[in-house]
């Protein structure tokens, strides 16, 4: 992703390649691999698996695309083409499913990026206003043949399969029949194929976890569980609270959650960050701009200064880092109410707000996950 990464995407000096989809279109072949290859060579490697086990975490979500999966015609009915994507991805994904085995870490293998974009957003890989995985069926059978061969090949090596990352249930009714559909033949097929050794992980699909009740409750399904991710930056709403406020409003999702569990299935916070602001360079996407200091369009809201917010935390003050420290308490605590939590992201190339690593170092994240300072900041 471009935020995650400036540099990969700033060797194109191609302002137009805003995600992997564009990166393959705009670039020929050989270029786009020799990048991706790079990357994949460099980006992730055993060390990060040693540091991760190292900090007293337990799991690793990996996000995949639909076109990193070497599907062959004998796999599916539909198309193999992934044009216009770079496959080559997936003995990557080998070495990282046997490192994560190394260091005792289990595995929620994600898909994160689905044929014609499950939500328009560049974590999908394809950044574009108008998404289509769930309007073409043979979009929604493939991702199903992909779960397929994903489990099949790679499931001893995986603790749980997430069918689908933040599907978009928003786009309409349309959209939100499609994806109940496809998370229940989505875990039929991973039941199929893997038996009940691997646990399915499905998303609320931005329509909030009470409109998913008794989904996939036993005894429809068995070994499920619900990912809810957890964001205050993406709105002016949300930008418009203070710090105190940011920590308040966490704590509201403990009921919540806790409630949908106790009569549903497991419940994760299986995305959330120390950020409280879209300051990070390229977050809302390549060349666009923050809502935090009104650059994001013409007509948006001041918040303040972007300064002293993201990049290096050399800049951060230490009021700052109390903060990052609570706030990061506070969404473990929430997590740990109900099944767990899984942080975004490990690491980022100059958002430290939103790096695990660099919490670490930086003193704002403990060395041991269990160690509080601020304990019962929601009682």
């Amino acid at each position: 992703m471009p935020w995650i990464t400036p540099s990969v995407f700033e060797s194109t000096n191609n302002d137009a390649i805003v995600d992997e989809y564009t990166l393959g279109q705009l670039l020929d072949s050989s270029t786009a691999l020799n990048i991706l290859q790079n990357h994949w060579d460099t980006w992730i490697t055993e060390d990060d698996f040693a540091a991760i086990s190292a900090a007293g975490l337990n799991h690793v979500r990996i996000p995949l695309g639909y076109w990193s999966v070497p599907l062959t015609s004998s796999d599916t009915n539909g198309t193999t083409d992934i044009a216009p994507y770079t496959s080559g991805a997936w003995p990557y994904l080998l070495k990282g499913l046997n490192w994560a085995k190394k260091y005792s870490l289990n595995v929620i293998l994600d898909i994160h990026g689905a044929p014609g974009s499950q939500n328009g957003y560049d974590n999908s890989g394809q950044r574009t206003s108008k998404p289509v995985w769930a309007l073409n069926p043979a979009n929604v059978s493939r991702t199903i043949d992909t779960l397929r061969f994903v489990v099949e090949n790679v499931g001893s090596l995986v603790s749980v399969i997430e069918l689908l990352n933040e599907a978009a249930g928003y786009r309409g009714d349309d959209w939100a029949q499609v994806i109940e559909q496809f998370y229940l033949d989505g875990y039929d097929v991973v039941r199929q194929a893997a038996g009940t050794g691997i646990k399915v992980m499905i998303g609320d699909s931005f329509l909030g976890i009470q409109n998913w009740d008794g989904f996939l409750a036993y005894p429809r399904g068995e070994g499920v569980i619900m990912d809810f991710h957890d964001y205050q930056l993406f709105s002016d709403l949300e930008l418009d609270r203070s710090m105190d406020d940011h920590i308040t409003f966490a704590c509201t999702y403990g009921d919540s959650l806790s409630a949908y569990q106790s009569s549903n299935i497991w419940t994760i916070i299986g995305e959330w960050s120390n950020a409280i602001t879209d300051c990070a360079k390229w977050l809302n996407g390549r060349g666009v701009g923050s809502r935090w200091d009104g650059t994001y369009s013409d007509n948006s809201q001041y918040h303040g200064s972007c300064s002293n917010y993201t990049g290096s935390y050399q800049g951060f003050s230490a009021s700052y880092k109390t903060f990052l420290r609570k706030y990061w308490e506070v969404q473990v605590e929430i997590g740990e109410t109900v099944s767990g939590w899984v942080f975004w992201t490990w690491k980022a190339e100059n958002a430290d707000e939103w790096s695990y690593q660099m919490g670490l170092q930086g003193g704002w994240i403990p060395q041991d996950p269990t160690d509080r300072q601020y304990p019962g900041l929601c009682t």
